[in-house]
């Protein structure tokens, strides 16, 4: 699914943002990527969604090498990914259902698909009450569970998920990963970055810890609970 290998990033000002990150993340799995402000965290999700291009090494995505893609291959490289934000990214002049709507509407999928899969993705994410509602009228953990949906709604693959708990109370945190959880039950695979390293002592994943933009440790829970 995604395999990194002795992958090096460095900025033109001669920042380098990871160094020879070697891992991989199979098909199915939920794996947690933790690290302060500033590991390196960022900068694997740029690479990952071809935001940015590796300065060295090989970057495997559902069996592609990204790094030769052509231009106008990204965005459908990227349609085949859900990506959640930490900010949200709603859009304020449409309601949840257009919300999330937009996502397959991009995709060019039809009226009629998009009126079924859309509720039903709702429900998923217990907000199938909430159709008509405006993102200014939600709460915060509503908005990310309607980010999640919209992630969630052309069924992908892959979910790229980062900080989602970032700007939730820390008591929402639980019901978004809860959710997630759930997504993966179904075989869709989870990539989480977080810097809230008990979320992943919690749900006892497999979490790769980064510092200083090189892999410190790849750990299962029972592992961490050791470290802790």
């Amino acid at each position: 699914m995604i395999e990194f290998r002795k992958v090096s990033k460095e900025y033109r000002n001669g920042t380098k943002a990871v160094t020879n990150v070697d891992f991989k993340v199979e098909k199915g799995e939920f794996v947690f990527i933790v690290g302060s402000s500033g590991a390196g965290k960022s900068t694997l999700l740029k690479l990952i969604t071809h935001e940015e291009n590796p300065s060295s090494g090989e970057l495997i995505v559902n069996n592609m090498d990204i790094s030769t893609l052509k231009k106008r291959q990204i965005p459908y490289f990227r349609r085949t990914m859900g990506i959640v934000f930490q900010d949200f990214r709603l859009i304020p002049k449409m309601n949840v259902f257009d919300n999330v709507a937009f996502a397959m509407r991009v995709v060019c999928a039809s009226e009629k698909a998009i009126a079924s899969r859309v509720p039903y993705v709702l429900e998923l994410v217990n907000l199938k009450d909430k159709l008509k509602y405006y993102p200014a009228e939600l709460s915060g953990g509503e908005q990310q569970r309607v980010g999640l949906a919209r992630a969630l709604v052309n069924n992908p693959d892959l979910i790229i998920a980062d900080e989602p708990t970032g700007n939730v109370d820390p008591s929402l945190s639980f019901e978004i990963i809860d959710l997630l959880n759930k997504i993966n039950s179904y075989g869709t695979t989870i990539l989480m970055v977080t810097h809230e390293h008990n979320l992943a002592l919690k749900f006892r994943k497999r979490t790769i810890k980064i510092e200083d933009g090189e892999i410190i440790s790849d750990s299962i829970w029972e592992e961490l609970k050791n470290e802790a």
